[in-house]
């Protein structure tokens, strides 16, 4: 199993990135898919969700408006486009595919946002 994300870099506030993770190893299709993403010394955040299917998508309030998920299960990949991007978004970004047995994680991507 693997997820392999990509895209991370760092950007003048105001800007947009698009993240990638490539999944491999499992069933894409059946697993919902999340981003999460932490601060050293913070707490993980959950910041976006998708279903299996691709039909239902949920965000943390901080990121509304202003990050989109998406998928193609066709491709086994998962996207995270970001928008308007604030200081306050600078983490590491990580994928995470999740079913009712298993809970798989990629190694993430770092996201900095400074002038």
């Amino acid at each position: 199993v693997q997820l392999v994300e990509s895209g991370g870099a760092l950007v003048q506030p105001g800007g947009s990135l698009r993240l990638s993770c490539a999944a491999s190893g499992f069933t894409f299709s059946r697993y919902v898919m999340n981003w999460h993403r932490q601060v050293p010394g913070k707490e993980r955040e959950l910041v976006a969700t998708i279903s299996s299917a691709g039909g239902s998508t949920t965000y943390a309030d901080s990121v509304k408006g202003r990050f989109t998920v998406s998928r193609d299960n066709a491709k086994n990949m998962v996207y995270l486009q970001m928008n308007s991007l604030k200081p306050e978004d600078t983490a590491v970004y990580y994928c995470n595919a999740r079913n009712a047995y298993f809970d798989y994680w990629g190694r993430g991507t770092q996201v900095t946002v400074s002038s």
